[in-house]
């Protein structure tokens, strides 16, 4: 049984407990007392929510909220996320640690440091996110790191869905799969597909169903370096690129983080079914032109293998790749203007 300095260090990490006789009933914090909950709609999932902590469950509403609401086939699967907030850290930088995966026992964990770390059950479509107070001064990695590493990791398992590290953009229900190295162009290509009256359903991460390429995402943010901005010509555009915060990645890239729900273009209203892939080459051409080209199936397929290590580990790489080679993959040589990717990019989606 724990000494009296180590109740009162317990009691001190968990403030809902007010006396040591509640900590020797419940040492694993079963009972923390009242909680509320968020419903959100997302990749075409139902997520619950809950915290006592009225900061973490804002920190999902500005994540979540205000997004479309898709639908997949056949009734959505239900998740259930659970936050919990515990004291600040003591570390030697503001900069949390690198998420450290590991597996076993039937659960999935993403672990920061004792005080930040995600604990999944995708078998009972539920997880578990601790995270300290100095994660709420800056959430971009609770955002990215925890909160959306548990959401993406269910919804993969929970539904099916082939995780993918790219963009997709389209209209009219149809969408193009944007892929290529970091630095290759992929959120430019999206920034002006959305200027110039394409859809935009993701910039970061696409999920598919193998079986059909009906593709989803969440179109919340669009993170744009500053080294874009000379190549677009209104200025109205510029400013409003300039008004958004600024996010540091762990590369070290700093980029503006806009939030495409109050702002200009227009969000898919529902997931795409995909016409084809796109690599994006870092070798542009001579000309103004773009130059797209159709890469041979074996081409194809080794170039998705080698882009995606992660994804083709997972169930449903090869039915993913299939069809989608037999769709079509492609490789864009950006002309000088980005809207010359674009117009390349408009006869897939015909």
């Amino acid at each position: 049984m724990p000494d009296c300095a180590e109740l009162e260090s317990i009691r001190q990490s968990v403030p809902e407990y007010e006396d040591h006789a509640d900590l020797v009933a419940d040492p694993f914090f079963e009972r923390l007392g009242t909680t509320r909950c968020l419903s959100k709609q997302i990749l075409g999932g139902r997520f619950f929510f809950s915290s006592q902590n009225d900061a973490l469950l804002d920190l999902v509403e500005t994540t979540y909220g205000g997004l479309p609401g898709y639908v997949l086939s056949g009734d959505p699967s239900e998740f259930h996320v659970e936050l919990r907030l515990v004291p600040r850290a003591h570390r030697a930088t503001r900069t949390p640690p690198l998420v450290q995966m590991q597996s076993g026992a039937g659960l999935l964990c993403g672990v920061m440091d004792a005080s930040n770390y995600v604990v999944l059950m995708p078998a009972q479509r539920k997880a578990l996110i601790v995270a300290s107070e100095d994660m709420l001064i800056e959430p971009y990695h609770l955002r990215y790191e925890l909160i959306e590493f548990a959401v993406f990791a269910l919804a993969t398992r929970g539904m099916g869905l082939v995780p993918l590290h790219g963009a997709c953009v389209g209209r009219d229900g149809r969408g193009l799969l944007l892929l290529g190295a970091s630095g290759s162009g992929k959120s430019t290509l999206a920034l002006n597909s959305l200027l110039h009256g394409l859809d935009f359903l993701a910039e970061d991460a696409v999920f598919v169903q193998s079986d059909d390429l009906l593709a989803t995402g969440v179109p919340n943010y669009l993170h744009v370096r500053a080294d874009a901005l000379p190549l677009i010509e209104e200025e109205y555009v510029r400013r409003w690129i300039c008004s958004a915060p600024v996010i540091r990645r762990r590369s070290g890239v700093e980029k503006f983080e806009i939030d495409l729900r109050t702002s200009l273009g227009r969000l898919a209203e529902a997931p795409m079914i995909l016409k084809g892939a796109v690599f994006l080459s870092a070798q542009p051409v001579d000309g103004s032109n773009a130059s797209l080209k159709r890469l041979p199936s074996d081409k194809a397929v080794a170039r998705l293998d080698a882009d995606q290590p992660y994804a083709a580990g997972q169930p449903g790489w090869q039915a993913f790749t299939r069809q989608l080679v037999e769709t079509g993959v492609y490789e864009l040589r950006r002309g000088r203007h980005p809207q010359a990717s674009v117009d390349a990019l408009l006869p897939l989606l015909a």
